[in-house]
């Protein structure tokens, strides 16, 4: 008698644009958090006189006081996606004082708390990807009970290959252009790095913005991981230090996309956004001008930093008032939350998330 075959495994991973319904949701933590590291790839994106702060400070843990208001704002923000009936899961706790090595550079750690930076889900996958930043180079371990228990439960788990991050990978005495210079990175194509939340994904097309954190190869390694299924599409931006779309670009439904009128011509988008109503991002509202100080690398358009719940429904920041009403206007619900406090350690609502499941299927939104 032969035995009965084992049920197919369902994966837990299931995700393919940023608005089917939100099912399930990683959300980072803040514990062992540290200021990074004060290599050239990550002070690229300050201001000079902030790159010198920020070196006198690298390496040691963020003031309680800072962490602690960004704390009270998180939970709020989990109670919030518990009941919308998300359910949320998190890192294992980190030490980003801690330091390690390859044979050609050493670094501390950071932090965990944009898990969108580390992990990209494109359907039943999820890729821990090769971030150029040396201080980051193990953040996905704290994921790792996470990601061993989607995998045993049927996801596909893939990780990009692991980058050097040689000196080789970096120009030498790199600047930002100014305004009337030619776009440069501090980037080189030595091989391929890229962030996470440098993609943005709408079913069949996936929209990518190169940065001081993703070079050309890191672009060409997903066009050809993800195959001729998924259309990888190249987002021209005007910011002088790119890092990361999510506050250039926002697809918050199918046909809608939500852009940063700064850093980009609305003329110059890709074909297949042409058809698409374009929402042009209201100027964001003043917030404390200290705090803008220690965003330097996120900036003021953290107010597009949204996380759709649905096709209707987006949580956005409480003090962005003028977001929240454009979205009324456009057809949204918006549903207001503090995550202001979070900004110093790597972003607000979209970054601080990792979509492990929403409700939908793969489709194209192209035509």
């Amino acid at each position: 008698m032969t035995s009965p075959s084992p049920e197919p495994l369902v994966s837990p991973v299931g995700s393919h644009n940023e608005w089917d319904p939100l099912e399930e949701v990683i959300v980072g933590r803040l514990d062992g958090a540290t200021f990074p590291s004060d290599h050239p790839v990550v002070t690229c994106n300050m201001p000079r006189w902030a790159g010198r702060v920020h070196g006198a400070v690298s390496g040691y843990a963020y003031p309680r006081v800072m962490v602690e208001r960004a704390r009270r704002e998180l939970e709020q923000f989990v109670v919030l996606l518990q009941s919308l009936g998300v359910t949320v899961t998190r890192p294992d706790p980190v030490d980003g004082r801690k330091r390690f090595g390859t044979p050609e550079w050493s670094s501390h750690g950071f932090c965990t708390t944009c898990p969108r930076d580390s992990m990209l889900v494109v359907g039943d996958q999820i890729i821990e990807t090769p971030m150029a930043w040396p201080c980051r180079y193990f953040e996905t371990h704290a994921y790792r009970t996470l990601l061993k228990d989607y995998f045993r439960r049927g996801a596909r788990w893939t990780a990009a290959p692991k980058p050097q991050l040689s000196d080789a990978l970096y120009r030498p005495d790199f600047r930002p252009p100014a305004a009337d210079e030619p776009l440069r990175h501090i980037l080189t194509e030595f091989e391929p790095v890229f962030d996470a939340a440098d993609f943005v994904r709408a079913g069949r097309d996936l929209f990518v913005l190169r940065s001081n954190v993703t070079n050309g190869m890191g672009i060409e390694w997903m066009r050809r991981h993800l195959g001729p299924a998924y259309r990888i599409h190249e987002i021209e931006s005007r910011c002088r230090t790119p890092l990361h779309i999510d506050t250039t670009l926002m697809p918050l439904a199918p046909g809608k996309v939500l852009v940063n009128p700064e850093y980009i011509d609305v003329d110059r988008l890709p074909d297949v956004l042409k058809s698409w109503d374009v929402l042009v991002a209201p100027e964001p509202d003043p917030i404390d001008e200290r705090l803008l100080r220690l965003t330097s690398m996120c900036g003021k358009w953290l107010s597009m930093n949204v996380l759709m719940i649905d096709e209707k429904r987006v949580i956005a920041e409480r003090h962005h008032t003028g977001t929240l009403r454009a979205l009324e206007r456009w057809g949204f619900e918006p549903i207001p939350c503090d995550l202001l406090h979070y900004a110093p350690f790597g972003g607000s609502f979209h970054c601080a998330t990792l979509d492990v499941r929403r409700r939908g299927r793969l489709e194209s939104y192209a035509d």
